[in-house]
C-alpha cells in the first residue's frame, strides 16, 4: 500500500456509512419477525433448510459492492517517481596548497600536512557537483591536478601530496595564488572559488601575494585563505639526521594574517585560522556551506489507475445479489 495513492480522498469519508446500513439492517431484520406461539412443532420436522441461513450473504454482497465503489470514486493509483538532477549552477574549486617543509610540524595530528590532506578529502567528497583542482606550492608552484569533476583521481591526487623536496622550500604565496588562478581565469562555471591554505609567510617567488589577488579579483575569482598552526610555538622540522630522518625543534608559529586577511577581504572571501584539527574540519564545512551548488530536480510521476478492478468486483457482486435474490432466495422473505 506504500506505493498507492488517492486522487480523491475525500470520498473515503463515504465508508462511514457502512456501520449505518449495518445497523439500519439489523434493525429492520428484527422489525419484519413476528413471534408465532404454537403448540408443537412435530408438523414442521424435516423441512428445515440452510437457505434461510445464507440470505444474510445477499447483504454482504450489497456492502462489499457499496464499500468498492466509494474505494474506486476515490481513484486509487499506484505512483511510480523517478527523479533527475540537474546541476543549474556549477562552482570550480582549486586548492592551492602550502607544501613547504615547515607543514610537516606536529601541532596538528600527525602533521599539519596530513591532517590538512584528511579534512580536503572529505571536502572534495561532499561537493560531488563541483569541478575541483589541485595546486601545490613552496617557493615555486606547480598544478598536481587540473580542475576536473572526476573527484576520484583529485582524491587519488591528494593521497600523494607530500614533502619530498622537489620544489625548493620556501613559502611563494603569490605563486600559488597566481598558478590557482590561472585554472580558473577561462571557467566558464558560475562561481569561482580558491581556498589558499599556508602556515607561514611570504619569502619566495616572483609574483607578489598582492598582485596575485588583483588578478584574481579581475577574474571574478573569489579566495578563501586559511592560516594553519597554533599560537605560539610548535614542533618543527630544522634538519636532517645522518640516518635521513627529520630532527624536530620547538619554533614559533609565523603566519601573515595581515596579508591573508587583505587577500580573502579583496576577492570577497574570508580569512579562516586553524589552530587544531578540529578547527581545520570545521574551518572547511563552513567553506562548504559558505559555496553551495544550486540543483535542479525533475521528478516524474508515472500513474497506474486501480478503480477500474474494483469498480467490475462491485458490478459482480451486485449481478450476483440479484440474480439470487431473484432466483434461489426468490421464495424468502
Amino acid at each position: 500500500m506504500k506505493d498507492i495513492s488517492f486522487l480523491n480522498p475525500e470520498f473515503l469519508w463515504l465508508l462511514a456509512v457502512i456501520p449505518a446500513l449495518i445497523a439500519w439492517q439489523i434493525w429492520q431484520r428484527q422489525q419484519l419477525q413476528a413471534p408465532l406461539k404454537i403448540s408443537s412443532l412435530k408438523g414442521f420436522a424435516g423441512t428445515s433448510s440452510f437457505l434461510p441461513k445464507l440470505k444474510p450473504v445477499l447483504f454482504v454482497f450489497r456492502l462489499l459492492a457499496i464499500a468498492l465503489i466509494i474505494v474506486g470514486m476515490a481513484r486509487p493509483r499506484k505512483v511510480d517517481i523517478s527523479s533527475k538532477t540537474k546541476t543549474t549552477k556549477g562552482v570550480d574549486i582549486v586548492l592551492a596548497i602550502d607544501v613547504s617543509g615547515s607543514m610537516l610540524a606536529r601541532d596538528l595530528k600527525p602533521n599539519r600536512l596530513d591532517a590538512l590532506k584528511k579534512v580536503a578529502s572529505e571536502f572534495v567528497k561532499e561537493r560531488p557537483n563541483d569541478r575541483i583542482g589541485l595546486v601545490l606550492y613552496a617557493s615555486e608552484a606547480y598544478t598536481k591536478m587540473p580542475v576536473t569533476s572526476d573527484k576520484e583521481a583529485v582524491e587519488k591526487a591528494l593521497s600523494e601530496v607530500k614533502f619530498d623536496r622537489q620544489l625548493q622550500d620556501g613559502t611563494g604565496i603569490g605563486m600559488g595564488l597566481s598558478t590557482a588562478v590561472n585554472r580558473l581565469k577561462d571557467s566558464k562555471a558560475k562561481s569561482k572559488i580558491v581556498i589558499l591554505l599556508t602556515d607561514g609567510v611570504n619569502n619566495a617567488g616572483f609574483i607578489e601575494p598582492e598582485t596575485a589577488s588583483d588578478i584574481a579579483k579581475e577574474f571574478g575569482i573569489k579566495v578563501y585563505t586559511i592560516g594553519l598552526g597554533t599560537n605560539g610555538m610548535a614542533e618543527s622540522p630544522y634538519a636532517y639526521a645522518p640516518n635521513g630522518l627529520l630532527l624536530y625543534k620547538m619554533a614559533q608559529v609565523e603566519i601573515d594574517e595581515k596579508l591573508m586577511k587583505s587577500i580573502a577581504r579583496k576577492t570577497g572571501g574570508k580569512y579562516f585560522r586553524a589552530t587544531s584539527n578540529s578547527k581545520l574540519k570545521s574551518i572547511y564545512d563552513a567553506i562548504n556551506k559558505l559555496e553551495t551548488t544550486e540543483i535542479q530536480e525533475l521528478k516524474f510521476y508515472d500513474y497506474d489507475e486501480q478503480f477500474r478492478p474494483l469498480i467490475l468486483i462491485a458490478f459482480g457482486l451486485l449481478v450476483a445479489e440479484i440474480l439470487l435474490r431473484k432466483t434461489v432466495f426468490r421464495s424468502f422473505i
